[in-house]
């Protein structure tokens, strides 16, 4: 039963996202285990209310559907990006994933991944705590291709773009990943290694490639 209201909560953040919802909204969008009546226990505990036609989340529901939400999209980054599990089966992970995951469990893998800001679908991840600190984790692993000195090597995490004509572009530059790469320079343009080849991208590329360092920072 938790469960199916979490996932009630879940489609009411969606639907915030889109700008408005309605019982019907959630309904259609519910799945066949999920029980209309769920919607009116949700209002009657305190995380939904209704105004005419209008649903909305109170600041609980709200506050609850966010943690959820996170959960979810961290977890397709992680199983996209870095565990490379085929997008078929990444969402039915993150849905089952996301309803066992603590808030420290989030963080981490959070900092681990860079902090991202979007999930394979181009959808907005909401920042947590991790994210709002004004020094940036020493623990971080994963950092954004900018943060990378001259010299270094590193091996790429994951590319963020909704352009899907970019990312076939990157590609098959063999910047995918997994691939290693060395950085040569940062301007006038960046100019990077992968393999034997020599490839140069404009900043605005370079800000959606995350990398791993292969080498100690220092």
């Amino acid at each position: 039963m938790k469960k199916r209201k979490e996932e009630i909560l879940e489609l009411a953040w969606m639907g915030k996202e889109k700008g408005s919802f309605t019982r019907e909204d959630v309904e259609k969008s519910a799945d066949d285990r999920i029980s209309p009546g769920l919607l009116d226990e949700l209002i009657k505990e305190g995380y939904l209310k209704e105004s005419g036609k209008q649903m909305s989340m109170t600041a609980e529901g709200e506050k609850e559907a966010r943690r959820l939400i996170r959960a979810h999209r961290l977890s397709e980054r992680l199983f996209t990006d870095v565990l490379d599990i085929k997008p078929q089966n990444m969402e039915k992970y993150a849905c089952t994933f996301e309803h066992f995951l603590g808030d420290e469990v989030v963080n981490s893998i959070c900092t681990m991944l860079g902090h991202p800001t979007e999930c394979p679908h181009g959808h907005q991840i909401p920042p947590g705590e991790c994210c709002k600190k004004e020094l940036k984790e020493i623990s971080s692993i994963v950092v954004p291709l900018t943060e990378l000195k001259i010299g270094s090597e590193a091996r790429i995490a994951y590319v963020v773009t909704k352009h899907h004509q970019r990312l076939d572009q990157l590609t098959a530059f063999g910047i995918v990943p997994g691939a290693t790469l060395h950085l040569h320079q940062t301007t006038p343009s960046y100019v990077v290694r992968v393999g034997e080849t020599d490839i140069a991208l404009d900043t605005d590329i370079v800000k959606t490639i995350y990398v791993r360092y292969k080498k100690d920072r220092a």
